[in-house]
Order: structure tokens, then C-alpha cells, then sequence
């Protein structure tokens, strides 16, 4: 499609999607440069082929989800390699999660815009449902928390890691709702994943980290639109501002921006840009829940409660205080598979105590740990200067690689268990934890002190990251007590 002012030469454009009727397109006369905006472009070119990849994976995904659910449990003797329920159990606890998550990291939300099996069957029906705009209710700034609190709590108490009934319950029933989110809401766009979906919140504070991202030059896109340049309009699943967009939490890298306008390209950038810069001004109070709270709490207690002298402790006193009053009701095991674990043949059944035990458990750990978190945050703040609440809220992005690192370790926590059920030797794997969590320190530290540096001179700086320590050092001591002290 050729067309410019009258006053202007024509410029030529690669259009993203199809162009309006009555035009056509030509190549740029500038081709971007380097190999991360070639891939971009390659990406944008062959979305066919991306959305059969993404109908693969999500047969894959329902095979794995839905045909160990109508199987019987496997025995004692069953193994990942001669039973399917043992290895789609692996599949999805030992490799997907804890490697999606580390994907955030090294690639952007690359999983979301090219594999995800959820967000290619909401934007499927949303392409041929109802097409409703997105209600006030669902743009809520608190549903990424909320959902993944939930989400984990609900996922203990019917011990989604270890049955695939309620693998099948919290995994497929979150994209039943996704596909009828999708077939009523927008034409073609995913508002499940940008509003609603458990782990958009946690994908989007991961990714922030990543280094590369599509960036945006503002100035090429002044000069397109002052040039007149009729291009055709990009199809942004997750509803980005383009022209705007600094960082990569929402973007779902699939590339159907790459060079529009001859002004957006995929580029790499410092892992620390995103945390320290652009978080300067876009942190709210809701992401730092998130990390504070629910990464950091609600996440720890989930994982913690299993091996915990606490909680023991905790169940043990209550069911004698209930004996000694007579209140026999809360020992009952009646609770069905879908509100309490209960699997009988094999000795796991959770009584209404075991539930109530654990939520207050998972409860106690995130506002004890958290409040502490959030206390030493606080104290940074105020050391490095004037107190202002979105300067808490920035400090706080330091913590994703803490924070990400601890989900990590504890979902790969089901991995080692059941390579180690398989015979493979796991003695380096403390160690591995123990360089992993050193790691996630040190980059919590830098990406402190480039923040802290935006406020105040090297005095200021340096005592503000003593506080700062204090939080890490909460979140390595929860650690410890998991993989070394217990």
C-alpha cells in the first residue's frame, strides 16, 4: 500500500496484519538491524505457523491434563517412564512450571504470546464469541493477588502437585474460564491473560527482569503519523499501549509489533533497565503485595507446610484442645476430593482440621514473614531520605529475583523428589540450591542500589541497604529452615 501527504514522497511499510481493502504494501526502505529485531520480524511473519504450534501444545496440554484423571492411581512400583499419571505429573510439576518461570527471566513472556495452551484458546473464543468490552470489575488492579493467593491455597488443599483429579480441577478449570472469559469478552483479544489469569501478576514481575524486550521509539512514531502514513493497526492480543509501552511486564513477545512504524523492535536491554527505571514510576501498591506477601509469603507457606515442625505442632495442640472440649466434628474425614484431599486408598485423606490447620498456617507464614519484609523495606526507604510511598513500592521490585528464585526452588523441590524416586543421584542439588539463592541475593542487592542511587548521594545510600539486607535475610533464613535446618 503506497500513500503519503501530497506534500511528501510516498514511504513504504510493512503492515503487521492484513491491510485495509484497496492497498497493498512494500518492504521499508530501512530493514532493522541485528539478530534479536530479525528474530522479531520472523516471529511476526509466520504467525501461522506459531498458532499450530500453539494448538500442539494445547493437545499435548489436555492429553497430559485430562487422560491421567481417568486413570487409576498408579501403585508404589509405578514409575515416570511406564505410567503416564507419574509422568504428566512430571511434566507439569517438575519441568513446566519451574521452567516457564525461569523463561520469564531469560526470554520475556515469550511462553504467554507463543506457547501458552490458555492464552491461544481464550483469544480463539474471543474471536468468535459475544465480543463485550471488558467491565469495570475485571480491570481491578487487585486480581493478579488475589488470584494467585487463591489459586495456591486452593491447590494445597486438594494436593494439586500429587493427584491428577486436581491437576485436572485447578489447571483445566482455570481455562474453562479462560475460554468463557475470552467467548465473552473483547473480538480477538485475551482479557483473561491481561486481567484475570493466576499467574499473569507473578509472569509480569519476572519478566521485568529479562533482557530484551520490544522497544519502542517514540520519535519514529511521531514521524510516521506526521508523514501520513496509512499502516494498518497491530493485533495486540494482551491490549498494550504500543506507542507507549517502556517495559516488557505485559507484553507477550510474539512479535506482531516488530517494526511497526519503523519505530518498534525487539532489543536487548540491562536485566536491571526495567526494575530501576521504568518501575520508578509504573510500581503500585498491588505488586508490591504480590511480591511481599504473596511470593514471598503466601508461596512460603505453601511450600513449607509439608516438612514443618510448626505445623505439626500447630495441628497437634488444636486436636487436643478440640478432644479435651468434646468438638469431635472438626477430626472428620467426610470432606469430598474437590474441597479436601481425600484419597483413602492410599492413606492421604484430609480432615476439616488438616484444612483449617494449613490455611492458617499458609496464613501465618505470609503476614509474619511479609510484615517483616515489608518493615525493613520501609526502613530502607526512610534511611535513604524523604518518606514516599511509591518509593516503597519501587524498592520493593528489588526482591522479584529473590522472590523468583524461591518459586523456583520450591516447585523444583517436586522435581528432585521424583528424579530421586527414580534412581538418579541428587547430592549436588543443596548445593545448587545454595549458589541459586546467593545468586538472587547479590541481584536483589544491585537492583537495590540502583534504585536507591536515584534518590539520595552514597551516605544515604549505603546505610539504606542495611535495612534492606534485613529483608533478604528473612527470606534466606524461611529458606534454610526447608532445605537445611528441618
Amino acid at each position: 500500500m503506497k500513500t503519503g501527504s501530497p506534500q511528501r514522497p510516498p514511504q513504504r511499510v510493512i503492515p503487521i496484519v492484513a491491510a485495509p481493502s484497496g492497498g497493498a504494501s512494500c518492504p521499508p526502505e530501512r530493514q532493522p538491524r541485528g539478530l534479536l529485531a530479525l528474530t522479531g520480524n520472523w516471529l511476526r511473519d509466520h504467525g501461522g505457523l506459531l498458532r499450530k504450534l500453539q494448538w500442539a501444545v494445547v493437545l499435548v496440554y489436555g492429553f497430559l491434563l485430562i487422560v491421567p484423571a481417568c486413570l487409576d492411581l498408579p501403585d508404589d512400583a509405578a514409575r515416570m517412564w511406564n505410567n503416564l499419571t507419574i509422568f504428566a505429573q512430571f511434566v507439569f510439576w517438575g519441568i513446566w512450571w519451574p521452567f516457564v518461570l525461569l523463561s520469564m527471566v531469560l526470554f520475556g513472556r515469550l511462553w504467554c504470546g507463543v506457547l501458552c495452551p490458555e492464552g491461544a484458546l481464550s483469544e480463539w473464543a474471543a474471536r468468535k464469541g459475544m465480543g463485550r468490552p471488558i467491565p469495570r470489575w475485571m480491570r481491578w488492579g487487585g486480581w493478579p493477588f488475589v488470584a494467585f493467593v487463591l489459586t495456591t491455597v486452593y491447590g494445597q488443599l486438594v494436593s494439586v502437585y500429587q493427584y491428577p483429579k486436581a491437576a485436572l480441577l485447578v489447571l483445566g478449570g482455570s481455562t474453562v474460564a479462560a475460554v468463557i472469559v475470552g467467548f465473552i469478552y473483547t473480538r480477538g483479544k485475551r482479557a483473561w491473560c491481561r486481567h484475570l489469569c493466576p499467574v499473569n501478576g507473578v509472569f509480569g514481575l519476572l519478566s521485568k527482569l529479562a533482557p530484551m524486550h520490544y522497544r519502542v521509539d517514540e520519535a519514529a512514531w511521531k514521524r510516521s503519523q506526521d508523514q501520513r502514513q496509512r499502516v494498518a493497526s497491530v493485533d495486540c492480543a494482551p491490549l498494550q499501549p504500543l506507542r507507549h509501552m517502556q517495559g516488557g511486564s505485559g507484553c507477550h513477545m510474539c512479535g506482531r509489533c516488530s517494526d511497526h512504524r519503523s519505530a518498534i523492535t525487539l532489543a536487548s536491554r540491562p536485566m536491571s533497565d526495567e526494575v530501576v527505571r521504568v518501575a520508578e514510576k509504573e510500581a503500585d501498591g498491588w505488586q508490591t503485595a504480590l511480591i511481599v506477601y504473596g511470593l514471598l509469603g503466601v508461596a512460603m507457606g505453601a511450600f513449607h507446610w509439608t516438612v514443618s515442625p510448626w505445623f505439626v505442632w500447630l495441628k497437634q495442640t488444636t486436636a487436643e484442645w478440640l478432644v479435651d472440649h468434646d468438638i469431635m466434628w472438626p477430626l472428620d474425614t467426610d470432606a469430598p476430593w474437590w474441597l479436601l484431599t481425600h484419597y483413602p486408598m492410599h492413606n492421604d485423606v484430609f480432615s476439616w482440621l488438616d484444612g483449617a490447620s494449613l490455611i492458617a498456617y499458609v496464613a501465618a507464614t505470609a503476614l509474619a514473614l511479609g510484615s517483616g519484609i515489608l518493615l525493613s523495606l520501609a526502613l530502607a526507604v526512610r534511611t535513604a531520605g524523604q518518606w514516599q510511598t511509591q518509593r516503597l513500592h519501587h524498592l520493593a521490585q528489588a526482591l522479584i529475583p529473590l522472590a523468583g528464585c524461591g518459586v523456583f526452588l520450591g516447585l523444583s523441590a517436586l522435581t528432585v523428589t521424583l528424579l530421586k524416586a527414580e534412581g538418579y543421584g541428587m547430592h549436588w542439588v543443596n548445593d545448587a540450591r545454595l549458589a541459586l539463592l546467593a545468586g538472587a541475593n547479590l541481584w536483589a542487592l544491585r537492583l537495590a542500589g540502583g534504585i536507591l542511587a536515584r534518590w539520595s548521594g552514597r551516605p544515604a545510600r549505603y546505610l539504606a541497604l542495611l535495612p534492606f539486607c534485613g529483608a533478604l535475610a528473612l527470606v534466606d533464613c524461611a529458606w534454610g529452615f526447608m532445605f537445611w535446618w528441618w
